[in-house]
């Protein structure tokens, strides 16, 4: 099959990127797609226990947004520089992305809170990124916490006056450079209605990095090269699942990093079992998926890997077509952004 980046392109007008998040999580709109005829149906993404059936499971991924950005000066001049943590080496040694990035070479040391956090730059590694070792007293993630702010993707330029505003609210473990944003739109009340309903939540963990916002660049989608994320599944996770498979019910992928955890982790045969490691899994159309049956996510950018990944489950035409209709009707987009259901 050829594929073109340029098949999975489409217009976006500008004022349609949702730049800041609604008061109710549940209050976006939800856009039903059939991934078989492509109709289409319009609710409220709360309504959304209704087409859930008791026997299916919901994979939600539990990942925590690192307050992964800061500010801070280089000590010496006091000149002004951001620091963008992607992913812990060892210790307190992490890979960055810095600016401005011709002035921070190896050796040169940086200044965060008043001295309450101090680094230095080590070496640059592949892509421009630094490895910086941290120095503080007490416990990093503290510190983190005081002086970091959200990461946001850089299509969003409003400032977020509530950080949880930006963490699901069932995230637990900190890793990650930007939310599984499908994830947002759960309330604890609308989860424990779905739980009282008999559908199970079974939770991974994959940890997403900025790469999950990278361009492709080659014409040819087959020429891209997937960043690599972390994950995890517990054996009750695990099982969870496969007994959902084994009944007949559905599960049901929350996030497009919910779906790329489990496609990664399972057998030729979709079963899963505990475990870990490192995924650069890239899903277009033509993969066969061996676990995820129906998939909630948000409308992503135009030529994204996430696009690709929502064809490969509803088909081109009919994701496009979804898309086309969202824009007409207004909805919101990306991570602040409305939802589909592809069933």
């Amino acid at each position: 099959m050829d594929l073109r980046t340029s098949d999975f392109y489409f217009d976006l007008p500008q004022e349609l990127i949702a730049q800041d998040p609604l008061k109710d999580r549940s209050a976006s709109r939800l856009l039903i797609v059939d991934k078989y005829t492509g109709q289409l149906k319009h609710e409220i993404f709360k309504n959304i226990i209704h087409y859930l059936n008791p026997g299916d499971t919901l994979v939600l991924n539990n990942t925590r947004v690192l307050p992964a950005r800061l500010l801070g000066s280089r000590e010496g001049t006091g000149g002004a520089v951001e620091v963008l943590l992607l992913k812990r080496r060892e210790g307190d040694v992490w890979e960055t992305l810095v600016r401005p990035g011709k002035k921070l070479k190896p050796g040169v040391r940086l200044c965060f809170g008043n001295g309450i956090l101090r680094a230095e730059v080590l070496s640059v590694v592949e892509e421009g990124n630094r490895l910086i070792r941290f120095f503080y007293d007490g416990i990093f993630e503290e510190t983190l916490d005081r002086l970091g702010e959200m990461p946001l993707p850089p299509y969003i330029t409003h400032k977020l006056e509530d950080k949880n505003r930006y963490q699901t609210v069932y995230a637990r473990y900190d890793g990650s450079a930007a939310a599984p944003t499908a994830g947002l739109h759960f309330t604890q009340e609308l989860l424990d209605q779905i739980e009282e309903k008999g559908i199970k939540l079974a939770f991974v963990t994959l940890h997403v990095g900025l790469g999950t916002f990278r361009p492709v660049k080659t014409e040819n989608i087959l020429e891209h090269h997937m960043h690599s994320e972390y994950y995890q599944i517990s054996e009750q996770a695990a099982q969870t699942i496969n007994e959902t498979k084994k009944n007949g019910g559905r599960v049901i992928c929350v996030g497009t990093t919910s779906c790329r955890t489990v496609e990664s982790a399972a057998d030729e045969n979709g079963i899963l079992k505990e475990c870990c490691g490192d995924t650069e899994i890239f899903i277009y159309p033509g993969y066969r998926f061996k676990v995820t049956d129906c998939l909630i996510t948000n409308f992503h950018l135009p030529e994204s890997t996430l696009v690709m990944l929502v064809s490969a489950l509803a088909g081109r035409e009919n994701v496009l077509a979804a898309y086309e209709e969202a824009i007409k009707e207004r909805y919101r987009f990306f991570s602040f952004g409305d939802c589909m259901f592809i069933q």
